[in-house]
């Protein structure tokens, strides 16, 4: 049995505590880590290729064993911060911030393979990799729906 008590509904609104920051040399390896994360996000904000998404997730879950302050301050984040709220909060992103990952996704794979510098197999791995990456945004990761004026804010993840 594990450290932490289990959650009988995953999508019941009680979510399990964070767990305590670590100490040591693992606190610092957290850290630094986290922190990498961070200049790969926004690295990946600028440059076409590099995913953002992944790096403020991982980034976040580092910081959440290593500093609450830095957690809090990435949600604070003018450029990631509501995205990072969503996760958290609804384990989902909005539908524009999945519009404009698809729109990215299939802009830069069509420059990349239009620009005819990629062997044949590379264009196609290119193509099949940009493919997957786009359904699993548009299909696999759930959609956060805005709340209509007079409704409940969701406690929970979106039901589909």
């Amino acid at each position: 049995m594990g450290r932490y008590p289990r959650v009988a509904d995953p999508h019941s609104a009680v979510k399990p505590p964070a767990p305590p920051p670590a100490t040591g040399l693992r606190r610092g390896l957290y850290l630094t880590a986290g922190l990498g994360c961070v200049g790969l996000a926004y690295l990946g904000a600028i440059l076409p290729g590099l995913p953002t998404t992944p790096w403020v997730l991982l980034a976040s879950w580092c910081f959440t064993r290593s500093s609450p302050r830095l957690r809090a301050w990435l949600r604070r984040s003018p450029v990631f911060g509501a995205f990072l709220r969503d996760w958290d909060e609804h384990r989902g992103i909005r539908p524009r911030v999945k519009a404009v990952a698809a729109v990215l996704i299939v802009t830069v794979v069509t420059a990349s393979v239009a620009s005819g510098r990629l062997p044949v197999w590379a264009r196609w791995v290119v193509t099949g990799a940009a493919g997957c990456g786009l359904c699993v945004v548009l299909f696999v990761v759930p959609t956060v729906r805005p709340a209509r004026a007079g409704e409940p804010k969701p406690t929970g993840p979106p039901r589909e």
